[in-house]
Order: C-alpha cells, then structure tokens, then sequence
C-alpha cells in the first residue's frame, strides 16, 4: 500500500465517524517555542490549552513534521530521519479512552476491502501506563487482546505532557511484531526493535504541575473536559505494510535513492560508505522540498538555517559519491512527483521551489569550492603547528563567510584527523545572535510571562478590534500589567500594558507596523502608546507610559489611534500588494512573497528569486505601478471562507497561518490577497511610488526597498536639487550628465595611474641604495629599512621582490623592508633559497616582526607581509629581525 494511499484511508476513515479534517498546518510553527512543526499535536496545541476554541468536537490530520536535533545522527542508522508525517485524531470532550481504543483497532485490523489495513491482529501488542486499568480492561475485554500481549510500562515510556504545567494523561501503544528475525520475544518492553510501535494514544485527563523533568512532577488533578490525542506514524506503518527493512525503503524514500544511484551509478547495499550517503541523500532532499513549500528560504538564522543546513549535506554527499555536477534539481523532481501525491501544492509550486533550490546549491558549489580551500589551508597551519583541534574561529569564519554549516566543518576536519573547537565556535555564534534575540523577544512579549496574558484572556475574551471602520472610540480597560505583572492601578510616569476590550489600534502582525495614539480615561489620565502587540491569539496589548493621572483595571476609556501615521502606513500596505502583483507579472509566480515591512511613507518587500532583478525589469514595475494609481481603482475588503479565497485566486503568504474564514483585500481587477492589514480605499490615495532598488538578503530571496506619496514626492525632490547641482557643475543637460560625468571619471582614474605609476619608480630607484647598505649577518645578506610613508602594500612588495633579485643567487639573503601607510606599520619580507637552506622563512620572520609592531602577519617561506598598531616600533622590529636571522643562520 503506497503511502499516499495510506494517508487517504485514515482521513477517510475518521471522516465518515464525524470527524472534521483539517489540512496539514504549514511547517513554519505558529509558537514562538518552536523553529519547526515537530509534532502532529503542534497546530492543537491552543486548543488543548483552552486559549482558543476548537472548530469541532472530533478533528483529524495528517500533520507534516520536521525534527533536526540529531541531523548528524541521519544516514548512520536506519532509523533516524527528519521529515515524517502524523496521523492524528482528536477529542475534545467527546469520545474517551474506549472510543479511541475501538477507532484504532477498527482501522488497523479492518480489512484492505473494507478501507482498513488489514494488520494481523495476533501480530499486535499493547501497552499501557502502570495504574491505567481502565484502558488494560477495555483491551483485553472489549477487543480482545489476550492479556500476554498487554504489558504495563512507566511514565517514562507511556505518560504523556507538555514539559510544561498544563493537560496531561497516560498512554496506550500499538506495537507491531515484525518477527524473529529482528529479535528476541517478550514484546515492546524487551525488544523496540522487533516490536515497533505504531501507534501512541494519548488520553489527556489530568492536570500537572512544575517538575525537574519529563518523570518528575505532580498531578493536581483531574481536568474539567477529557481529551484525546493520537499519531500514528506513516512511515512506520508503510514500513510494515510495503513489507521493507525500513523506513529508507518505502516508496516516498526509495524513489530518491534510485535517482541518486542514476545520477551516480553507486547502488544502495553496496558498501556502508555509500549507504550512509544515499539515506542522507533520500531524508534532506524530501526535508528540503517539502520545507521550501511551506515557504522557507536558506539562510544563516532559523528554520533557514537548518534548510541549507540539510541541502548543503545533502549535495556533499552526493559529491562524495562521485557526482560532478548539479544534482539538485533532478533530485528535488522525484520527491515533488512522489510527494505531490497527497500535497498538490508541491506541484503547483514545481517552479518556485525548483528556483530556490536550485540557487542554494549554485551558491554552496561556488562556496565548497573556495571555502575548501580555506578550511584545507587552516587544517595545514594546524597540523603543521602541531595541533589536533581546528580553532573555533576558523570554524565561523568558514560558517559566516562560506556558509559552511558546521557539521560539514566538522565531517571534512575528521577526515583529516582534527577534531573541531565546537565550544569556541558556539561562542562567536551565539555572541552574534543574543542581541537580535533579546531585542525581537522583548518587542514581541514586553517583559511579561504569556500566563499573564492568557489570564486576561480567559477571563475577559479577545480584543474586538474596531480599527477597520473607525480611528477611535470607547472602550474598557480589561487588563494591565506594570512591569510584566498584573496590576489594579499604574501611576504617572509607569511603563503599562493595557489589555482593551475593543480597540482601534492595529497590532503588528502581516508585515504591518503597529498604530501609535492616546489612551485617555474619563478620570483625565492619559496613556501614550507607542508600541501595539498579539503575545497570544486575540488579545492586542497596547504597550506605553502613563503621561497624566491613574489608570485602573474596569475604567472606561476612549481611544485615539495617531491618523496621520496610520494613513501613511495603510499607503504603504496597499502599494507593498500592488508591488507583489507587478513583480509576479514581471518574473513569475516565483516571485512569491517572503516577507515584509510596512511603515509610514516607506516599505520594503522580499520576494523569491535566484537572481538580481535587471534595472530595466525594476523600472518596468515602477511604471506598472504607478499606471494602477493612475487608474484610481477602488481598494476593498471581504471576509470569506478558505476554500472560496483559494478560488477567486487570492493569494496567500508563505509561513501565515489563516483560519476557516479569511480577509481578501481586492485592488480593483490588479491584485488580490489576503491580508488582515489596512489598506487606502482607492489607489489614487497613494499619489506615487518610487522604488529605490533591490538586493539580495538571502540565497534565493531579494528585497525591493520603496517610498510612497509624500516620502516619495520629497525623495524626488531632492534628486533633481542634485542633478540641478550637477548641471551647473559640468554646464551640460541633464541628459548628458552620465556622459559627461563618465568622461571625468575616465580622466580621473588615468591621472591617478600616472600617478601610481610615477610613485612606483620612485620607490623602485631606491632598490640600489639598500642593496648597497646590506649588512653581513653570519654570512646572510640582509637588507633593512623604512621607505617613505604612503608606499602601498604592492608597491612594498615589488621593492622588496626587487632588492632580493639584485643579490646574487648564490648568496643567502633577507630583505625585510618597513612602512606606515594609513597611519600603520606595514612590513614585507623576502628570503631566496639559500637563505631557506640555512632555516631562514619569511613566515618566521615577519611574525617576529608583527609582534613587536602590535599585530600579525603570515605568508610562504619565500615572501610573507603583516602589519601592527605601533609605527613608532618600526626600529624595534628591525632589530628583531636582524636578531631572529643571527639566532637561526
């Protein structure tokens, strides 16, 4: 049974016992705990915790999940992957542990012609948690599993929880028996291997408290509504029903592995070697796609991290298999053809991801090949100074400039025999994060704990947010929090977080920057809000200071959002969806949305694409953009359900999560999204937009950065201020500027060659004077002495080069000459090789050098530079060179 078909059964299955289906949440987490969905529970998550009502009592999914923290460990073994999917189904407060229990074994041991799986029965095994006689009953009397195929484990193995206080219960597992020839008897808790599990039933029905660990905390009690909780691992279950080893060789893995062996004729089972790379190969390529179809994009932070961090091992191990050439795209093909069977949205999206994944792996070729040569230097220089441990800043260097994800830093340094300074490494990693973190946690949370705010929320319900139709308006003050905690009153001059039963006030969410405005209360006091937020799902906390008077929680108040800021924002919103929409028409769907960031007057729009967009292309969309405004189409707003969204052919943004009913903002027949933002009514409003540019922010992912209306007006006010300048300047129109200015530039850079020229023979005449000055250290003719100030670094070098050259061969010779260019000491050495006969390497001596200069330096044993802090040691370093020489001739 393929595992589309798989899939399809279960759906159907919970479907027809009045379970509501709900697609596969994106992989892009909607929990800020979490890079990647790693769980089939994940996308119910608030559903469990009560902060938000479920859509029905009964759901089911199949969930696609990512879980990265033993990449290294994939490939080694065959029971380790990134990717796999979760059967699930839910109750909440509905059916219990006996109506889980029945579904389940329906399901499984129906047969295939009855829409089961038709699994053996006598084949099947059960656990449950140790006091759980309820479920042990309902097993062995209800089903009828004999009592030696049910077995009692801890809570280590079947108690369930969150990690955190919250809803939690014991477990029930169906094992399958795969048989003697994967081990001894005696079930799942002698043999996981033989005995797999398939299926873990979750029976949310008690409350925990704080613990130390995943065992020990305390119960608090019973929960007010039971819940249900199941997966059943898919993979696991095509293992079993394809009858394959395992999960490497069921059909969605299989199919990768037979391209890799096309692609580089090792055959899977040939040596361990290969296998090693061919299930790296089969796991990070399907990662890959089906994360780049959820929307994310390689990068160096993130869930973008661990993409390229997968597609980058993966293309090296396909090179250590023998593969030459890009790979990348007959690869990504399979899995979007296998795959695209129960996700069409992979098909669809054929193009976009085929484009990024194709611009990754040009990007890491054209990186392997340099940064190798960097990482093979740095493993040289460590082994030749002795050591065993590649340092940790070679290791970032190799990250922050190559994009070398360290693990393949980590692989090529074992194989020449280096372990790697990790701890150093993370260090310079984690220095380099900790600030952009703090900074994005304490806009997002403020100082608070979510609790708080999930307090208001049970207790006072979700924000009405009235911004849509009105800039101001009555409200009451629900909730407000000084200093992250709950407070009854905030004084004159407090930092507050006010929680508001309806407010006018947009918060940051779509790309859209937050309103700013006045809370005043009828008592007088008055609240300047600067900052708007959505800690947890429909609660707006309107963050600010307390200007005048008191504020108390239940005080009415009325709100006042700045108009003038949020009509300038709302300009920028609306030419950000007619910017995405020209730029489709221009590249492609490819040029899908990827991030944004509307603020007054000015915005900025990330968008798909392998390469630089031509100046022409940008001028094009301009001109198409401005033509929309022109055509004064009307801007509206309507709320709908998904599936109708999806059939007017709104477009949605990658990584959003959208509910059953949605908002699709229409610009008349130009552009179509969804969006929760607020927009102008007309695209007259605007007056104009003027790009600025575009470039790169990542591989695969370009930003256009622009202004609009008045912003935009006064940018181009000053522009022709300037080329009114430059008129007067070159006395010529403005349309010859370019080439005129071209022509004095041409002129400029001639007489600066002339210049450069005339200075290099003036250092050059000097070459005479010091051979004639060398002295006779122990038989070695040394050449030093300081040039004049501003010699250039190539200018040093011929000189030196040239000083060394006028000594006959036969004769060792040292010439070490000094500088102070831009206000610091600079030194080149040179040896010949009968100077190197007798021990004497530039290396050598320009570190001795550098040192006493207050720097460093390094080069080959014929000619090295470096340089220092310190111009007035000039003196002192050519001392320690003529010392060094007499020490080692």
């Amino acid at each position: 049974m393929e595992s589309a078909e798989i899939r399809r059964r279960w759906l159907s299955f919970f479907e027809e016992r009045g379970h509501a289906v709900v697609p596969s949440a994106s992989l892009i987490a909607d929990d800020p705990t979490l890079l990647l969905v790693n769980a089939g529970m994940v996308p119910f998550k608030p559903y469990f915790l009560g902060e938000v009502k479920p859509p029905a009592q009964r759901l089911t999914s199949v969930q696609k999940c990512v879980r990265t923290p033993d990449i290294e460990e994939v490939g080694k073994t065959t029971r380790h992957g990134t990717f796999f999917q979760m059967c699930g189904n839910f109750s909440f407060g509905d059916y219990f542990k006996e109506g889980a229990i029945t579904y389940a074994w329906e399901l499984l041991t129906s047969s295939v012609a009855d829409g089961g799986y038709g699994l053996e029965p006598e084949k099947l095994w059960i656990t449950v948690y140790l006091d759980d006689d309820e479920a042990e009953q309902i097993w062995r009397e209800k089903i009828g599993v004999p009592a030696e195929r049910i077995q009692r484990l801890g809570k280590k193995d079947n108690f369930w929880s969150m990690g955190v206080p919250g809803p939690c219960g014991p477990c029930s597992e169906i094992n399958y028996d795969r048989g003697p020839e994967f081990g001894v008897e005696g079930g799942p808790a002698v043999n996981d291997e033989r005995y797999v599990e398939i299926w873990n039933l979750v029976f949310m029905q008690f409350e925990r408290g704080a613990g130390e660990n995943k065992e020990d905390f305390p119960i608090l009690g019973d929960l007010p509504s039971k819940n249900i909780d199941t997966g059943l691992g898919l993979e696991r279950l095509a293992m079993i029903l394809q009858g394959v080893q395992n999960m490497y060789e069921t059909d969605t893995l299989r199919v990768v592995m037979d391209k890799a062996t096309e692609l580089t004729g090792v055959r899977y089972g040939a040596a361990q070697d290969s296998d090693v790379s061919m299930r790296v190969v089969a796991d990070h390529i399907r990662t890959s796609a089906m994360l780049i179809g959820d929307g994310v994009t390689p990068g160096n932070e993130g869930r973008g991290y661990v993409l390229r961090r997968i597609m980058r091992r993966a293309i090296r191990n396909m090179r250590l298999m023998g593969a030459t050439g890009p790979v990348v795209l007959d690869l990504i093909g399979v899995v979007i053809d296998t795959m695209g069977l129960q996700y069409p949205e992979l098909v669809t999206d054929r193009k976009r991801i085929e484009t990024v994944a194709l611009a990754e792996e040009a990007a890491f070729l054209k990186a392997l090949k340099g940064g190798t040569n960097i990482l093979d230097t740095a493993i040289s220089e460590t082994k030749a100074a002795g050591g065993s441990v590649l340092a940790g800043d070679k290791a970032f260097l190799l990250h922050d400039t190559w994009g070398f994800p360290i693990d393949l830093t980590l692989e090529m340094a074992s194989e020449q025999g280096l372990s790697v300074d990790e701890p150093g490494f993370r260090r310079l990693m984690q220095e380099q994060r900790d600030k952009a973190k703090a900074d994005a946690r304490a806009k997002k949370t403020g100082h608070a704990d979510l609790s708080a705010y999930r307090e208001v929320a049970d207790h006072s319900g979700e924000t009405e947010f009235t911004g849509y139709g009105s800039t101001e308006g009555e409200s009451t003050i629900v909730g407000l929090l000084v200093d992250g905690v709950s407070s009854p009153a905030a004084s004159e001059g407090d930092e507050v977080e006010i929680v508001l039963d309806r407010s006018p006030f947009y918060a940051e969410g779509g790309g859209q920057l937050a309103d700013q405005g006045r809370i005043k209360l009828h008592s007088g006091a008055v609240v300047q809000i600067r900052d708007v937020q959505k800690p947890v799902p429909g609660v707006h906390v309107h963050k600010g200071v307390v200007q005048v008077g008191e504020v108390t929680v239940g005080a009415s108040a009325y709100a006042v959002i700045d108009v003038k800021r949020r009509r300038a924002i709302a300009r920028a919103h609306s030419a950000t969806h007619l910017t995405h929409q020209a730029l489709r028409d221009a590249l492609g769907p490819t040029a899908a949305q990827a991030g944004s960031e509307n603020s007054p007057g000015r915005f900025r729009f990330d968008f798909g694409s392998p390469n630089a967009v031509p100046g022409t292309v940008l001028t094009d969309v301009e001109q198409k953009i401005n033509d929309v405004l022109a055509r004064e189409l009307d801007v509206t707003a309507e709320v709908m359900s998904i599936d109708e969204a999806k059939k007017q052919g709104a477009i949605a943004e990658f990584g959003e999560k959208y509910g059953e009913r949605v908002r699709v903002v229409t610009i008349g027949d130009f552009s179509k999204e969804l969006c929760g933002g607020t927009h102008v009514g007309n695209t007259a409003q605007l007056g104009l937009v003027k790009l600025l540019g575009e470039s790169s922010i990542g591989s695969g992912v370009r930003r256009v950065e622009a202004l609009v209306g008045v912003d935009a007006y006064n940018f181009l006010a000053k522009e022709h201020t300037v080329v009114a300048q430059l008129q007067e300047l070159v006395k010529g129109r403005p349309e010859e500027l370019p080439e005129k200015i071209a022509s004095m530039l041409g002129k400029l850079k001639d007489a600066e060659k002339e210049i450069e020229k005339f200075r290099a023979e003036k250092v050059l005449q000097a070459a005479a004077g010091l051979v004639a000055g060398a002295q006779d250290v122990r038989g070695v003719a040394v050449v030093t002495g300081q040039v004049p100030d501003g010699t250039g670094a190539d200018d040093l070098r011929k000189l030196v080069l040239d000083v060394r050259g006028r000594v006959p061969g036969d004769r060792p010779v040292v010439v070490a000459l000094f500088t102070v260019a831009s206000g610091r000491p600079l030194t080149v050495i040179a040896t010949n090789e009968a100077a190197r006969e007798r021990g004497l390497k530039a290396g050598d001596l320009v570190r001795a050098a550098a040192k006493t200069l207050g720097g460093g330096g390094g080069g080959k044993p014929d000619v090295a530079q470096g340089g220092g802090q310190n111009p007035d040691a000039i003196g002192e370093a050519i001392g320690a060179v003529e010392r060094l020489v007499g020490e080692t001739a």
